[in-house]
């Protein structure tokens, strides 16, 4: 077999010349993308220095303006477990901050702080609600109670009785939420079903696993009421 010629001097050279490339254009009316878009920064630039100082200052002045045009604490009023509470917080505070931080109310916790677990419910208007997802001054005129409203003379409630006689607690960290949120149930359900007391507790997480016991006590509960 005859070796492979190697390609010419010639050859060589006329591939390396490159033919001159034309620029593309839009179809229609011929104008380049490359022109067109430097068209539209040209006006978008002459539209930007239109404004007369005047209105560049006002808008200047409307951009620094704070959200809400409210500037630092703000003093409103709370009904907490029956009592009317003064606050001077900032509106960015949680219900679950004020109570926690201004009012020593502890016993809604904060643990995920995102409301998924349920550990900061309280009752509003006999309703549960994350204490975590609400803002303080968002609650007022609301009659909020908490897991401290349940047994003010320190004697507890037939189901906290319940909880201690099941044994349906183990840290204890979650057990507010669980006690506010049956608490709303048995309220306005006072002989609920196993499956309807599943229900009224779906939104609250027991990391420690007693929800078979935490079931016993509600149902107890509603025996004894």
């Amino acid at each position: 077999m005859p070796p492979l010629e190697s390609p010419s001097c010639e050859v060589l050279a006329m591939d390396s010349k490159k033919k001159p490339v034309k620029k593309q254009k839009e179809e229609g009316d011929g104008v380049s993308r490359r022109d067109f878009i430097r068209g539209v920064g040209g006006a978008i630039a002459g539209m930007a220095i239109v404004a007369s100082p005047g209105e560049a200052k006002s808008r200047s002045k409307r951009k620094a303006q704070p959200v809400l045009g409210i500037k630092g604490p703000v003093g409103f009023n709370l009904k907490i477990n029956g009592q009317t509470h003064r606050l001077l917080v900032e509106p960015r505070v949680t219900l679950l901050d004020a109570l926690r931080e201004k009012l020593k109310l502890t016993g809604a916790k904060r643990i995920c702080d995102r409301g998924s677990c349920g550990g900061c419910t309280v009752l509003m208007d006999g309703l549960p609600v994350y204490a975590c997802m609400m803002l303080a001054i968002d609650a007022q005129g609301k009659e909020i109670s908490t897991v401290e409203g349940l047994a003010p003379e320190n004697r507890m409630t037939p189901l906290q009785s319940a909880f201690v006689e099941k044994d349906a607690l183990m840290c204890g960290f979650c057990t507010p939420g669980f006690v506010m949120s049956l608490t709303a149930l048995l309220r306005s359900n006072p002989n609920p079903t196993e499956e309807e007391i599943k229900n009224a507790i779906r939104g609250n997480v027991c990391r420690c696993g007693t929800y078979p016991r935490i079931i016993e006590a509600a149902l107890a509960s509603a025996r004894r009421r």
